[in-house]
């Protein structure tokens, strides 16, 4: 079932690149949230979808936004992929059970055991304000994020 904007974004907890727990109602009532699934670290794509966040996240929202990107990795291979292109972001690792939270948010291809390119704007209460969902083989436009965040 698919998460729709409006309603209340499934909480979960992954860990990160360095092996650290990542709550998203621990983010509530501080930051506003840019949660990106994508399928796989070190594709070409992926690469340049979040190379461009990293450039560009000083002018996304501020102080008050945080980016949490998810992919079905494993935490070792998220790590080697920070630490290879300097991703400060936390990268969350949706390795076991495998996809669990791609697919609480209707983002998981079953055919190829990916998650899809969805991207979920929550604001500081825990709803979601705005999302996109593309195809694996599509990149979204950061400048689509910038504008719902502006909308907050």
């Amino acid at each position: 079932m698919a998460v729709e904007v409006g309603d209340g974004a499934p909480d979960f907890e992954l860990k990160d690149q360095h092996g650290t727990p990542v709550r998203l109602s621990g983010l509530r009532g501080a930051k506003n949230v840019v949660l990106v699934f994508y399928p796989l670290a070190f594709s070409g794509v992926c690469t340049g979808e979040l190379c461009q966040i990293r450039d560009e996240l000083p002018t996304l929202g501020g102080d008050d936004v945080q980016v949490l990107a998810v992919s079905v990795d494993s935490m070792f291979a998220l790590r080697a992929w920070a630490d290879q292109e300097k991703y400060q972001f936390p990268l969350l690792s949706d390795f076991w059970p495998h996809g669990g939270v791609a697919q609480r948010y209707g983002v998981f291809d079953d055919k190829s055991g990916l998650a899809t390119r969805g991207t979920f704007i929550i604001d500081t209460q825990g709803v979601v304000r705005w999302k996109v969902e593309n195809a694996i083989p599509d990149a979204r436009d950061i400048g689509e994020y910038r504008k719902a965040l502006a909308a907050l």
